[in-house]
């Protein structure tokens, strides 16, 4: 039974849940699932938890991501990305000191409003279903935290490579129409490659060809990184006897350690629960033992 995380440098033309349904079959294992979404256009870094590593998804998804980001100033479209219908064209004549100025109003905490074309929910209808029977409704601007906004290069007159470093939520290609309007030229995104997310990188990444080669030889589980490893930042402990029996019950336990968050271990190595310890007794924030 497969159990673990695994990274994949997504390609573009997929969606996430195209990977999750690929790394399904690959595996063998239906309990897979995914940390932050990736639009069909974008590539990079996608997260991939498979069995009962998935429940730690909701803690990757929370965490702040990185991006390399394609802005084509000049250009307005209804996705505001350059996979849309043009809304507007210009000719922008904006140089790299002027867009630099700009940059600066978007670093920091900002609200951001949502756009049309997004899967967030109206009414139980998704944003991006209501866009495409040519509704628009009312979203109101969300609080968002862009930790790193620079220019990386300038490919042509008028586009530019941003790095962006951002919270959970943040949408890139709004950031890129965002910055267009600043300038008064309109911009798109044309251009997503995720360097970081969840904390694993592109170098820690495989390609699907390469997984898909593993796993016709038997040997694409090994891959999986074991969950444990994601929460390397808390300390570890371990448990025996009558605490282990209520650790597995999902009961408190008394553990002497200080207060704070734990790894906790079964005597024979196997990798029980992330715990909060208070006063000498240890809860259960998420199990990950098989049952």
């Amino acid at each position: 039974m497969a159990n673990g995380m695994l990274v994949i440098d997504k390609p573009a033309g997929w969606t996430s849940h195209d990977v999750v349904a690929k790394c399904r079959r690959l595996l063998s294992e239906r309990r897979i699932g995914h940390a932050g979404t990736l639009d069909p256009m974008a590539t990079g870094v996608l997260p991939i938890f498979v069995g009962r590593a998935t429940r730690a998804v909701e803690f990757a998804a929370a965490e702040g991501k990185e991006y390399l980001a394609g802005l084509r100033l000049g250009l307005t479209t209804d996705t505001q990305d350059t996979t849309g219908q043009v809304l507007a064209e210009t000719d922008a004549d904006v140089t790299r000191e002027r867009l630099e100025g700009v940059l600066a109003a978007f670093r920091g905490d900002i609200l951001q409003v949502p756009p049309m074309y997004s899967a967030l929910k109206r009414d139980g209808k998704k944003l991006y279903e209501l866009a495409r029977a040519g509704k628009a409704v009312e979203r109101a601007p969300r609080p968002v935290t862009i930790s790193a906004l620079e220019i990386v290069d300038q490919t042509a007159r008028d586009t530019y490579t941003l790095r962006v470093a951002c919270s959970k939520g943040t949408y890139v290609r709004t950031l890129c129409h965002d910055i267009g309007q600043a300038l008064g030229c309109g911009g798109a995104m044309c251009m997503l490659r995720r360097t970081k997310a969840a904390g694993f990188t592109l170098a820690q990444a495989v390609e699907l060809p390469a997984l898909e080669a593993l796993a016709a030889q038997g040997e694409a589980q090994g891959l999986l990184l074991p969950v444990d490893t994601y929460f390397h930042r808390y300390p570890a402990v371990t448990v025996g006897g009558q605490a282990c029996k209520q650790a597995r019950n999902g009961a408190p336990f008394p553990c002497d350690v200080p207060d704070g968050l734990w790894r906790v271990y079964s005597d024979d190595g196997a990798f029980l629960l992330l715990g909060s310890c208070t006063g000498g007794s240890m809860t259960t924030i998420k199990s990950f033992f098989e049952v």
